[in-house]
């Protein structure tokens, strides 16, 4: 450990730092920005496309606007969601973000 310390506060012969010391701290930063932000950010994208390509006619969902339904039938890039009462509306398959049988197993 102080053989690394020796070598992260050597100097040159002109007193100037070394380059290695003054790229360090940003290194450290970008290392930190990628595990504690960036990967976490990729994963839930990741579990969020497999979510929407998982879903099938039936399932009972919740938009991102709140409104929750069951699909009637799936198209490209969007869903026919029925709501009460016999009621369809077209959603786009991105503002689909949670299932709502999750929300009863969670109690």
């Amino acid at each position: 450990m102080n053989s690394l310390l020796m070598i992260l506060l050597m100097t040159d012969s002109n007193g100037k730092n070394n380059p290695f010391t003054t790229l360090l701290p940003l290194l450290l930063i970008i290392v930190v920005f990628y595990f504690f932000m960036i990967r976490p950010q990729m994963k839930k994208q990741k579990e969020m496309k497999t979510f929407r390509q998982s879903l099938k006619v039936g399932d009972k969902i919740i938009t991102s606007g709140g409104i929750y339904g069951k699909i009637s039938e799936m198209r490209e890039n969007a869903i026919i969601m029925e709501v009460e009462d016999k009621v369809r509306m077209k959603v786009d398959i991105s503002s689909v973000f949670r299932d709502s049988s999750d929300l009863q197993t969670k109690k």
